[in-house]
């Protein structure tokens, strides 16, 4: 008679009934990997956050919708007589297309100078130690503490004599005052994450030093440059205070002063400001979309290195 070994669930333990009846071990969660209740808590709380975020924006298209100036002391009438006419005045009978070109014409130039300066300022700080250079990134940061207010003044003085009061160029160099530090330092934690070995690298290839930042470094911080072109691009277009001092003629207004046009001292249209905000937030969308693919590392790259 033979005998048969029972199976064996490890090696050297036979099956008995006391291993059998022994709970099964439950499945070892991996570090950082949620649980059902988590996943739900962190979903609900991103749907909770997105609709906080699209309120306000879903409220002003909503409000835009009312053909009357006081609708929006009644916005449950809204509804019933909902019309897009408050767009179509806007585009026709007022100088939005003025605005957009004169924004689209600041903004772009922020974009493009204040990048470049930034760039140029946060790569010389991260790479090269000269003297100062240390008290120049402080500096840049000690000049975000003067209110727009008390900087109006000097200003205006000095594009006065300059010959640039009601030109997009005192706009533009206004701007970049308030863009440049802040895009200066967030580039230069970018850089800092950049192996200096590919600047060595590229001095062995025979480049300069210009050549090695256009080259070989500008490339590889796209994300942190299309952060800081973010931010000056909207920076520029919700700038109202020297908009408002340095632009004189009604055809270079800004969007951030085109709106004030609805508001007089004893009348507001709101119905055509709502709309002409939604309007506003169009170019807007559509500068964050060719560029959103690059903000998140941008955003997390930039920060790993003081």
């Amino acid at each position: 008679m033979s005998t048969t070994t029972p199976p064996e669930i490890e090696p050297g333990r036979p099956v008995t009934p006391q291993v059998l009846a022994a709970p099964r071990r439950r499945p070892v969660r991996r570090r950082g990997e949620r649980g059902p209740l988590g996943a739900a808590l962190l979903h609900g709380g991103l749907v909770v956050a997105s609709l906080i975020a699209l309120a306000p924006v879903a409220w002003l298209f909503y409000l835009s919708l009312g053909p009357d100036k006081e609708d929006y002391l009644h916005p449950g009438g809204i509804a019933g007589k909902a019309t897009f006419s408050n767009y179509s005045f806007v585009l026709e009978h007022t100088g939005f297309l003025d605005w957009f070109k004169s924004t689209m014409i600041v903004a772009l130039g922020t974009t493009l100078v204040g990048v470049l300066v930034a760039a140029t300022t946060g790569y010389a700080v991260s790479r090269m130690r000269f003297p100062g250079y240390k008290q120049l990134m402080w500096v840049l940061l000690l000049t975000q503490a003067f209110p727009i207010a008390v900087l109006i003044v000097p200003m205006y003085e000095i594009f006065s004599e300059l010959g640039l009061i009601d030109t997009y160029w005192a706009l533009i160099l206004v701007n970049c005052t308030t863009a440049v530090p802040y895009s200066a330092w967030l580039l230069k934690g970018y850089f800092d994450t950049i192996p200096f070995e590919i600047d060595e690298a590229g001095r062995v290839d025979g480049l300069s030093p210009f050549g090695t930042f256009f080259r070989l470094i500008l490339p590889l911080a796209r994300p942190g440059l299309a952060v800081a072109a973010f931010y000056n691009f909207i920076t520029a277009v919700g700038e109202v205070a020297f908009a408002t001092t340095f632009l004189l003629d009604d055809s270079k207004y800004t969007f951030a002063v085109g709106l004030q046009t609805f508001v007089s001292e004893h009348d507001a249209q709101w119905n055509f400001m709502a709309a002409t905000a939604v309007l506003i937030a169009i170019p807007v969308t559509v500068f964050f979309y060719l560029v959103q693919k690059n903000l998140v590392t941008g955003l997390t790259a930039g920060g790993t290195k003081g």
